[in-house]
């Protein structure tokens, strides 16, 4: 069968189930993308710093890299569907309970720390899981789908949360947006979200393609994996450190807070485009050279931010330029993970580069705040984002292309006829 057809066979049967992990993804970031909004006011009314602000969200992303290697193990041994709708309950619950914050920061940190065992069941392997499983003459495009739901919460929870924030108070603000995003999402999860994991066991048999793959141990000898790692951590560490003070950037730059709300949405817009052309990029070119192209288009942006940060048009093509590359990061990453790794432990494997990920979730933030308050500026942490941005491409340039396993090639196609 022809990778056309073998493409369009995959998106006849299981088309919806990219969508549908989409807005499970968009729930693991929604404390990410939504936190510029509140870094304002929550300094208004308890006097915090931007790295008291920011810390939260270090303690929440540290606890759940602790989960990542366990819960992608959960998943490769009951599947993602479960995990998933567990998942999406308990994050947007834990969403809503920042509302209670005291104004202490060991308060302030619990409740971070509550919302992490949230993000456990959320994160990108359930999701990436999935659509792994159904997808794989197309999985580039699928993955860019499915992890378009950070894009979408990109564009969509800025906006929002000023809004909400501005005429009901930063409390009501998590209470209304974990409410609504529970609302929305779980009854299309439960609807639409399964993998080949979450079949019986006479199907997965007759679905040998979809658990071949190296074994765990391999994979953790692998130079493939600790090249992934850099990347990834860098990638994390540096972008989404810009990502979450993206607002205040742009505020202390001279625009007001919804104006900077609006620049910032384009983040999320250009993530979508970003995402969609990664994933069409790495159906047809190798995925490393792919990557490490994208790795490098940050630093177009910083040096804008750098040389003429109080013009909205440079303003503007700054948000647009990392959103590009907000789009591509995660899929490039789970993209080359499910070549160089296979399926059979993907769960696993992936949850060991989604720690990376945690950890530069974990730390960027409180960096860029803790640069702003000791220089009262981010140009510091923009010049650095410049140069691990592209010590992440060097590591994406140097992966090579993937080698197949020999179970890879001789198992058989996967079946596409009807259920």
């Amino acid at each position: 069968m022809d990778t056309h057809t073998s493409a369009a066979a995959e998106w006849r049967r299981f088309g919806f189930l990219p969508l549908a992990a989409a807005l499970g993804y968009a729930t693991s970031v929604l404390h990410v993308y939504s936190l510029g909004a509140f870094i304002g006011p929550l300094q208004q009314e308890f006097g915090w710093s931007r790295a008291q602000t920011s810390a939260g969200l270090t303690v929440s992303a540290l606890i759940s890299a602790i989960g990542c290697i366990p819960v992608g193990m959960l998943v490769d041994r009951i599947g993602p569907r479960r995990v998933g709708l567990i998942g999406v309950v308990a994050m947007c619950a834990a969403l809503a309970c920042l509302s209670t914050a005291t104004g202490t920061p060991a308060n302030w940190l619990a409740l971070w720390g509550v919302l992490a065992v949230g993000t456990f069941f959320v994160q990108a392997t359930v999701w990436t899981s999935a659509v792994a499983s159904r997808f794989e003459a197309s999985r580039g495009l699928a993955f860019a789908i499915t992890l378009s739901g950070a894009s979408l919460a990109a564009t969509v929870y800025p906006i929002l949360a000023t809004w909400l924030i501005g005429n009901y108070g930063w409390r009501s603000a998590y209470v209304s947006m974990g409410g609504l995003w529970g609302v929305l999402v779980f009854p299309v999860l439960f609807l639409l979200f399964r993998g080949a994991h979450d079949r019986g066991r006479k199907e997965q048999a007759a679905a040998p393609a979809a658990l071949t793959g190296i074994t765990l141990s391999e994979g953790l000898r692998s130079a493939a994996l600790y090249k992934l790692l850099m990347a990834a951590a860098l990638f994390s560490f540096t972008v989404i450190g810009v990502a979450v003070h993206f607002v205040p950037i742009l505020t202390d730059s001279g625009a007001t807070p919804l104006s900077a709300a609006g620049i910032a949405s384009l983040v999320g817009i250009f993530s979508i485009v970003g995402r969609l052309g990664t994933g069409f990029l790495l159906d047809k070119y190798p995925g490393h050279l792919v990557g490490a192209a994208a790795f490098l288009i940050p630093i177009a942006a910083c040096v804008l931010l750098l040389t003429d940060g109080a013009n909205p048009v440079s303003q503007a093509v700054a948000a647009a330029i990392f959103g590009l590359t907000l789009g591509s990061e995660v899929d490039v990453i789970a993209y080359l993970a499910a070549k160089h790794f296979g399926l059979k432990n993907f769960g696993a494997l992936y949850g060991v580069l989604q720690m990376a990920l945690a950890a530069g979730t974990a730390f960027g933030p409180l960096a860029a705040g803790a640069v702003f308050d000791r220089y009262q500026s981010y140009s510091m942490f923009l010049m650095l984002t410049a140069v691990l941005m592209a010590a992440s491409a060097i590591a994406l340039f140097t992966l090579g292309p993937a080698r197949q396993t020999a179970a890879a090639l001789s198992s058989p196609a996967p079946d596409y006829s009807p259920p």
